[in-house]
């Protein structure tokens, strides 16, 4: 199965009196072709997206695949003067190959477009957004949900991350009672951000708590708490517990002779990895020219040839053990710690709040939430461990689950395996002798791009 690109030029009719040299002008100016191939790899979808090169235009592919909860097993992404190739290798999140037609048709349509609608008005859908940021502690979560009950603020989505002892909330509300906005009423606005900053307030600097209301169009979700994470300096500072697995290996060197950087990461794989590592890199203002994208069992490689926006590479010591600090905790923010429960539940006026303060009650602490109401009904996850970071008690949670209701709460378990290391790994700080291999690896990598790109017959 092949779509996109190749079935437009094959429907487009081009008038008699164009030659061809102006029918490929035409094509060359086309923004964006997109190829879906089903034929070409057993065990994996290949998309190609072939596109205009501006800044952020592979973050914007790798959200779609992302916000489909596809999985990218291998990905070869290269740049020639104006022009942008990438391809990936994509599964549905059971590991399949994509066979769903309405699946493929929204993939190429959101692929296609430069508007891939992931920007979303809350004022239409009469939403109020509240950002929060501060210092995590047990029961917090707890607090802030009692709060916005308290003021008549019904919860309609939320998502919290915790890393590094810091907390990073998108919460979106209605009046509990009409389902109106609340942002038209600045005194009552005033009032919610002062008591969440209150709750939240427990150190001061730049570090410090901070709380923002928005009714305009919020950012891709995701790609916004790692904004505010970075705001925040999370990865400046220590965790408070010990870390419960090896930090992801994140080296950056330079090559000179090319003018690039080129930033390795070695990790264990997980879904939305290679987003985090874009969105990362793309907010801190450097463009991936080149780069390959491996996946070995549940370890990753990836690999990324970058420059700054002003075209130069990493150009001091302190910026690029930034760019390593940076990259590790984008990694590990979403890198879920603790046991997962699930909650589908009728909702209610204050249900967060009181869910939350059961898990505070029984000395869990919340490291990662998502919460998720459509009609009647509450689709909550939550990740918790107990007060000092360590495995929760099963007894806390049974408590827990006796008292929200068995048939409410389930306990997830994810299938983790361990991270296998391979001996040519490059350390967690970026020393050692990886830059050989990836420069090496540079001078494949146009080969196997046009190779993947259907240009070349042979990528040896």
């Amino acid at each position: 199965m092949e779509r996109g690109g190749a079935e437009k030029a094959a429907e487009m009719e081009w008038p008699a009196y164009l030659n061809e040299y102006e029918k490929l002008v035409i094509r060359m100016n086309n923004p964006r072709w997109v190829v879906i191939d089903n034929a070409v790899c057993p065990n994996a979808t290949l998309v190609k997206v072939d596109s205009a090169r501006k800044h952020g235009i592979l973050l914007e592919a790798v959200q779609v695949l992302t916000d489909l909860n596809l999985s990218v097993k291998k990905a070869y992404i290269s740049s020639d003067g104006r022009w942008f190739m990438d391809v990936f290798h994509v599964t549905d999140q059971f590991g399949r190959k994509l066979a769903d037609d309405s699946v493929i048709s929204y993939l190429e349509q959101s692929l296609d477009t430069e508007d891939h609608g992931l920007q979303r008005s809350c004022a239409e859908e009469g939403l109020t957004t509240l950002e929060l940021t501060g210092a995590d502690r047990p029961g917090l979560l707890s607090e802030v949900f009692a709060v916005l009950a308290d003021l008549g603020c019904g919860v309609v989505e939320a998502k919290v991350w915790t890393h590094n002892g810091r907390i990073a909330c998108l919460v979106s509300v209605k009046d509990e009672l009409s389902g109106s906005p609340i942002d038209a009423d600045a005194r009552r606005i005033h009032h919610i951000e002062s008591r969440l900053r209150h709750v939240l307030k427990c150190d001061h600097g730049v570090c410090g708590a901070r709380t923002a209301v928005s009714s305009m169009a919020v950012a891709h979700t995701d790609r916004r708490l790692h904004q505010m994470m970075f705001a925040d300096r999370d990865y400046e500072r220590k965790s408070p517990s010990p870390p419960a697995s090896t930090p992801p290996s994140v080296s950056v060197q330079n090559w000179v002779e090319r003018g690039y950087s080129v930033v390795t990461v070695q990790c264990r794989d997980r879904p939305k990895l290679l987003f985090d590592i874009v969105c990362t890199l793309t907010d801190m203002e450097y463009v991936v020219f080149h780069g390959t994208i491996d996946t070995d069992g549940d370890l990753a490689h990836q690999e990324f040839y970058v420059r700054h926006k002003d075209g130069s590479p990493v150009s001091s010591e302190a910026e690029r053990q930034r760019v390593i600090q940076c990259l590790q905790a984008a990694i590990e923010r979403r890198s879920s710690e603790g046991i997962r429960l699930e909650l589908c539940i009728e909702d209610k006026p204050g249900l967060l709040s009181e869910v939350t303060r059961t898990f505070r009650e029984n000395s869990l602490l919340v490291t990662r939430a998502e919460v998720s109401t459509k009609g009647d009904m509450a689709t909550n996850v939550f990740y918790v461990t107990d007060a000092a970071g360590r495995p929760a008690d099963p007894k806390a949670i049974d408590a827990v689950r006796l008292r929200i209701g068995p048939g409410c709460l389930t306990v997830k378990e994810e299938q983790r395996p361990q991270f296998r290391r391979k001996a040519a790994a490059a350390d967690g700080q970026g020393g050692g002798g990886g830059v050989g291999i990836g420069l090496f690896y540079l001078g494949n990598l146009f080969r196997r791009n046009l190779y993947n790109l259907g240009l070349i017959k042979s990528c040896s």
